[in-house]
């Protein structure tokens, strides 16, 4: 039974190491992460893709936070029976409840996965118009006191690219190594408790 994974593109080549993994018969189809700028796009973005592979699939999971949606992606998913992991956003995913202590611990935290390391230049610096705009990271960053990179995979590279993010945004860093056995442990949960869905 073929599995279509609809997630958010912020998470793919996480998704599909646990994939891979798991040799489980299923196909990411992603959806932009740009849409976390306009977390009112998520909702409908997710929905055309269900609509368009409802039919080509014999189940779908949606590997999504709720990400500002204020409960509008979870509203979509229930009319069409179809599950989600659990998450305000991918951070919970990774991290569990550190994300919250952390915040309890500096409310001023920014936080930082692989993937916005990598994609740091185009998801951030052109997403938020820094690229055009310099003068708005002070606006952007004045409330925040430090970053906390929550790395999924040990990367020397990506560890070095932390640091100049960091450097650019003048902001101290902390890196915080969470793996991916969270976000494992729920895509095994809806993997062994999904039934058809059409």
């Amino acid at each position: 039974m073929t599995t279509g994974f609809i997630i958010c593109g912020a998470l793919g080549r996480e998704v599909q190491q646990i994939i891979n993994r798991y040799g489980w018969d299923a196909d990411i189809i992603g959806v932009s992460a740009i849409h976390h700028l306009f977390p009112q796009r998520i909702a409908p973005a997710v929905e055309k893709r269900i609509l368009a592979m409802k039919a080509q699939y014999a189940r779908l999971i949606v590997v999504y936070g709720d990400c500002g949606t204020a409960g509008a992606l979870d509203e979509t998913l229930a009319r069409y029976g179809i599950k989600r992991v659990a998450g305000l956003h991918c951070y919970e995913m990774y991290a569990g409840n550190l994300v919250n202590d952390l915040m309890a611990e500096e409310l001023g935290t920014w936080f930082l996965t692989d993937f916005l390391v990598r994609k740091f230049e185009g998801t951030i610096l052109k997403g938020m118009g820094l690229d055009r705009f310099p003068e708005l990271k002070a606006d952007y960053f004045r409330h925040y006191k430090r970053i906390v990179y929550l790395a999924q995979n040990p990367d020397e590279a990506l560890q070095q690219k932390a640091q100049e993010i960091a450097a650019f945004l003048e902001l101290p860093l902390e890196i915080r190594r969470t793996g991916l056995d969270l976000l494992e442990q729920q895509l095994l949960t809806l993997m062994e408790g999904s039934v058809r869905n059409f």
